[in-house]
């Protein structure tokens, strides 16, 4: 009866005086970049270690302020190191923002527990467990009644310094996304950029801050630990200087202007979904914006379209707008995980039943192989056993336009979970992103299916030709083949 109780309370939305970004601040860095160009700019972050290079240093460029949005955050190597450095920003008087989602905070991780200790950090959860707990299953029992509300996440990453430059993309925290796990990594993509359009980017930032589902981690969680090891975290790990050398601000100035003064101009334009309003629970039967922009990108596609995502299930009205372009004469290009790089065998599942339609329908279709042989452009050496996933979430429209997010294309992401991206039109953008992925299509680096005069589907590499899923094991076969007979798509 405990439980029971316990499952049927549910956490109400919570109202709090609104909070904005600052106006974009005019240090002396700023203003210099600012005499270098005005314009919008655009910096690819393709690997992982130019990834955090650069997080790392905008996070000791800040002045005023600092918003950081993100899916998951691992106290790991690169976790630590972006918490320490968020500290020091702290430190200086910077105003530090933190919104997270709930999803993997099990409990409270190091840096909730130390970060919202400090004046000058505001650490907030969206949509949040409201029993809190050290285990998933135990707090997905007793959180129950609240099921439908839960099942609705924040999937945006995003970092605005000073309202000056942002990041955004789909790389989370932790040390697979930036090449330092020791087992596996992700190919990730993320931009880095400047000018006008960043304002935007943190008046989306204060839409889910100021949100009534957006928690104060100490109303959730209770008053400040009495005594918060914030020494422990100024003197945290270290990252190899090969990676990420501390700087003067004589020569991070200088990398800043070599950075910006070499990027490439475009017109952006910000896809985002709205946080809840009402009840999370009724979001999949609200207006899904990022699903319809993206839907609408795909049809106004002429030439060639080339999507990479981590996760592909189309939902009806994306796999209509592909199979109008296939009949425009478009040629559409896909890549997305293996069986094998798929970090959720359910989303490989749901994705194998749309398998053979996309090739009947003329789509070129490659999947990540876990051991790509280029794979150690995405991780640090030496590589072993490691192995390489993709979680990169792009597409590229007639080679003149790029969008660039965290929103895959299934239905969590585009009917049920909030995202943000931004599409970029510019034709030196979108080729320096085609080059990128190019070495991704490869047969040394991926999988390309096709149907074979016998009908049925063969998967090619290098090496190999298969008539079967190229799994891992006869029982990863076996659980592939089962999850596909689940009715859990629209879940995934």
């Amino acid at each position: 009866m405990l439980i029971l109780s316990a499952c049927a309370t549910r956490l109400e939305p919570l109202s709090l005086p609104p909070e904005t970004s600052p106006e974009p601040s005019q240090s002396v860095l700023w203003r210099e970049l600012q005499s270098v160009r005005d314009d919008d700019w655009n910096f690819l972050l393709n690997d992982g270690a130019t990834a955090l290079d650069w997080r790392l240093r905008a996070i000791d460029s800040a002045t005023e302020s600092i918003e950081f949005q993100t899916f998951l955050w691992t106290v790991d190597t690169v976790g630590q190191a972006v918490e320490r450095h968020l500290l020091d920003a702290a430190d200086r008087g910077v105003r530090v923002r933190i919104l997270m989602d709930d999803t993997f905070l099990l409990g409270e991780n190091a840096a909730t527990e130390s970060l919202r200790a400090h004046p000058n950090i505001e650490y907030r959860i969206y949509n949040p467990f409201k029993r809190r707990t050290d285990s998933f299953v135990s707090r997905q029992i007793l959180n129950l009644a609240e099921f439908h509300r839960l099942d609705h996440r924040m999937h945006n990453k995003v970092m605005v310094v000073d309202n000056q430059v942002a990041i955004i993309g789909g790389r989370n925290i932790a040390d697979e996304y930036f090449g330092f796990h020791g087992t596996g990594n992700f190919r990730d993509m993320e931009l880095l950029v400047g000018g006008p359009i960043v304002q935007k980017i943190s008046a989306g930032f204060d839409l889910y801050w100021n949100n009534e589902w957006s928690f104060p981690v100490d109303f959730l969680i209770g008053s400040t630990p009495p005594d918060p090891d914030l020494d422990s975290v100024r003197s945290g790990h270290l990252l190899d200087e090969n990676v990420h050398r501390e700087e003067s601000e004589q020569i991070r100035t200088a990398l800043w202007k070599e950075m910006v003064g070499g990027a490439i101009s475009g017109k952006p334009v910000m896809f985002l979904d709205e946080p809840a309003v009402g009840n999370p629970a009724d979001r999949e039967n609200a207006p899904t914006q990022l699903e319809s922009d993206i839907v609408e990108l795909i049809d106004s596609a002429h030439d060639e379209i080339r999507m990479v995502s981590a996760y592909l299930i189309p939902t009806s009205d994306f796999e209509s707008a592909i199979e109008r372009a296939e009949k425009r004469g478009v040629e559409v290009h896909i890549l997305t995980n293996s069986i094998r790089s798929n970090n959720h065998l359910t989303a490989h599942s749901a994705y194998r039943k749309h398998i053979r339609q996309l090739l009947e329908h003329g789509a070129d279709m490659h999947e990540v192989r876990v051991d790509a042989r280029d794979r150690a452009t995405y991780m640090q050496t030496p590589l072993e056993d490691k192995m390489l996933a993709l979680h990169a979430k792009l597409m590229l429209v007639d080679k003149e336009k790029v969008f660039i997010g965290s929103a895959n294309f299934d239905p969590r992401s585009l009917r049920m979970n909030t995202e943000t991206g931004l599409l970029i039109h510019s034709e030196e953008l979108a080729q320096q992103v085609h080059d990128a992925i190019f070495i991704d299509f490869l047969p040394q680096n991926s999988w390309h299916l096709r149907i074979e005069e016998s009908g049925q589907v063969q998967w090619v590499s290098d090496e190999q030709k298969l008539n079967h899923i190229p799994s891992q094991s006869f029982m990863q076969s076996i659980e592939d083949w089962f999850f596909a007979h689940l009715p859990i798509e629209g879940e995934m």
